[in-house]
């Protein structure tokens, strides 16, 4: 004889929608992945070597036109005056290179290892970190060479610098920015998800 067949329903699912899968923590937002992949490494890499080529091109061809403490007035207070700097930027910590050197490095590992775990946060990520990078890795490469820097952007009223020096300032605000608005925005989308929608 057969046994008379069962009337129980079939286990159900338990599907939670909008929750993790141990129903405990809310999903209000697609999670990705942060990492850099290929294109913002090929970004990065492209910022960068742009600006280290743009910095050496113009301290050759300052070098090699103006003697050292020969100065060329352009309009108002801006010239172009050819000094050595040992320090950092705009001359701070100018009889410390080694030290500046040494900090100069871990700097420019740091940026490599977050923008590894952080690449794809944001597109402008590249760009930001690649202007700095590239800067860095310039002043890096003159001081390791030479021992000095060479600086010719000069305002009268600040320090001289040179192209270097303002890719990092201009790198530095873009990735203020960018951090600040991408830390803003997910707070703005987890507010809105979790507001009741009226019937």
């Amino acid at each position: 004889m057969t046994e008379p067949a069962s009337h129980e329903a079939p286990p159900r699912l338990d599907v939670r929608v909008g929750s993790s899968t141990n129903a405990l923590r809310p999903i209000l937002a697609a999670e990705r992945p942060l990492g850099a992949g290929a294109t913002q490494w090929a970004g990065l890499a492209a910022i960068a070597g742009a600006a280290v080529a743009a910095d050496q091109l113009t301290k050759q061809v300052v070098a090699r036109a103006l003697e050292l403490g020969e100065e060329v007035q352009i309009a108002g207070p801006f010239s172009i005056h050819h000094v050595h700097n040992s320090g950092i930027a705009f001359g701070l910590f100018s009889s410390a290179t080694g030290i500046v050197i040494a900090l100069t490095a871990v700097a420019v590992v740091w940026m490599l290892v977050f923008f590894a775990r952080s690449g794809a946060r944001h597109p402008v990520l590249p760009v930001a970190l690649g202007f700095v990078l590239g800067g860095s890795v310039s002043n890096l490469l003159d001081r390791v060479r030479l021992g000095h820097v060479t600086d010719f952007l000069d305002l009268r009223y600040w320090p001289a610098f040179n192209l270097a020096d303002s890719f990092i300032v201009i790198g530095v605000v873009i990735l203020f920015v960018v951090l600040f608005f991408s830390d803003r925005e997910p707070r703005r989308r987890r507010i809105t998800d979790a507001s009741p929608t009226g019937s």
